[in-house]
């Protein structure tokens, strides 16, 4: 009995799509240092950020209790992307036995091609985020700015005012910068750094920052006090897909801040197509990257 075209398909589909979620889990998830992950179930997501209130009055002795409004201040919107891409493995390459070696390449190479531009996604707040960047966050300025407005009238800053190189004292600089951040109404929001990215270049340099007991750099027998106090309790993580070398970034506790939101989750499907007799594979996914609080990381490009 001959086997038909429709049951050499089901005979394919568990062998490719098996290949494919060996090679997809390989890939280091860099972004999931970075964001929070969310599930959506619509075509985009929009999250708004509220001002709170004042700090509390002194209530007079027979006086009327003061009354304050929220109010919106901005809004962060994600736009969900379909990322998808295939390949077609032809009758007479099926005919002739070639499919062990012709998909298994194939597969591969599609795993890593949808992986990559998942990890570009990702960055793309990062390598886009300062002056003459083009990622805003939702307050209309650049994700890494001097001056993020608040509804008080004042500004919040989450990047130096002079890019600095990273090292011990622009480290510690950002840290304490970090801990003056205030909220819509300008109350203190007692932030704190819980993790530094960084690319390639820069993992040494890290490591001696934040591993070594004493002071690096010095012949003096002073602590590390980035180290002792615990001041990063997230230590460092390399991102290969930032572009910048002498970049360098503190994520930080403030909810709401990196998000990915999942639409789609990955997809894989197969069919033939009768005109030729190729058999075509496809991954598909719909996701988005983005920002809601700008609050949550600090940045700087580098000197």
């Amino acid at each position: 009995m001959a086997i038909s075209r429709a049951q050499l398909l089901k005979e394919l589909l568990p062998g490719l799509n098996a290949l494919f979620g060996l090679e997809y889990g390989k890939y280091d998830n860099e972004h999931e240092e970075i964001y929070e992950t969310e599930s959506s179930d619509r075509s985009f997501e929009e999250e708004v950020k509220l001002s709170g209130f004042n700090a509390a009055p002194v209530k007079d002795e027979g006086a009327a209790i003061s009354y304050d409004n929220a109010q919106e201040s901005f809004t962060a919107r994600y736009n969900h992307e379909t990322i998808a891409m295939g390949f077609a493995i032809t009758e007479e390459a099926m005919e002739d036995n070639l499919y062990d070696s012709l998909s298994a390449r194939y597969t591969k190479a599609l795993a890593r091609a949808m992986a990559y531009t998942k990890q570009v996604k990702a960055v793309n707040p990062f390598n886009n985020g300062f002056s003459g960047g083009s990622f805003d966050s939702g307050d209309g300025v650049d994700l890494f700015s001097t001056s993020h407005p608040l509804v008080s009238g004042g500004t919040n800053s989450n990047t130096p005012s002079t890019q600095a190189d990273l090292n011990e004292t622009s480290l510690e600089a950002a840290v304490i910068q970090i801990a003056g951040w205030t909220d819509e109404r300008g109350l203190l929001i007692a932030a704190k750094p819980t993790k530094l990215i960084i690319p390639p270049n820069l993992m040494f340099v890290a490591q001696r920052i934040l591993q070594s007991d004493l002071r690096v750099g010095t012949s003096d027998n002073d602590i590390n006090a980035i180290k002792s106090m615990g001041v990063v309790p997230g230590g460092y993580a390399v991102n290969h897909y930032l572009t910048d070398t002498d970049a360098w970034f503190l994520m930080t506790d403030v909810p709401n801040g990196f998000k990915h939101f999942v639409r789609t989750p990955m997809e894989t499907s197969m069919d033939g197509d009768f005109d030729t007799g190729n058999v075509r594979y496809k991954a598909r996914e719909r996701y988005s990257f983005g920002v809601s609080d700008p609050l949550g990381a600090f940045g700087s490009s580098g000197a």
